[in-house]
């Protein structure tokens, strides 16, 4: 789902006509407990291609506080070694105070969220992502249960049209 938020348009110093312009995004993946990863690479490109956007910047957010989305070489062992990562950093069966307050068991999982974060800025240059070429954004339920994720993104910049040339009377 997408939405135009704003648009403006001035000319530079060569009079060429530059419109700076916003737009929204809303996705939902449903994803596996604990590590469930899904690449969103696809979808966050397809969006920047059709904002229109040349040059810019997208902002991405999972939306919750026990997943995170990162950028990562998407494949197997790139992601069981991230996993054993965070098993290390923030085991599932330690004491967490969080557990004790609410006694829902995901104190890892809010953990491994502020550890890796559920934000990124991805610049836009030539009207696509500027990632490297084994670079996926990644989006992953940190949750001990299985959850339905929601990603919201925002594409700001700007789109540089030819230079026209003005007639001139004489």
């Amino acid at each position: 789902m997408f939405q135009a938020v704003e648009s403006s348009t001035f000319h530079d110093t060569s009079g060429a006509a530059v419109t700076t312009t916003s737009q929204a995004g809303r996705w939902s993946y449903p994803l596996a407990a604990e590590f469930g990863p899904r690449d969103v690479t696809r979808d966050l490109a397809e969006f920047v291609a059709t904002s229109g956007i040349g040059t810019g910047v997208l902002a991405v957010q999972l939306v919750g506080s026990t997943g995170a989305i990162t950028t990562i070489e998407y494949e197997d062992g790139a992601l069981a070694d991230l996993r054993r990562a965070l098993d290390a950093l923030a085991p599932a069966n330690d004491d967490y105070a969080h557990n004790a307050r609410w006694g829902d068991g995901n104190g890892f999982s809010h953990v491994r969220s502020s550890l890796l974060k559920t934000s990124l800025a991805i610049p836009v240059v030539d009207g696509a992502l500027a990632l490297g070429s084994w670079q996926q954004v990644v989006v992953l339920n940190l949750d001990n249960r299985r959850r339905t994720r929601e990603v919201v993104a925002v594409v700001v910049g700007s789109v540089k049209h030819e230079a026209r040339s003005v007639k001139r009377e004489a």
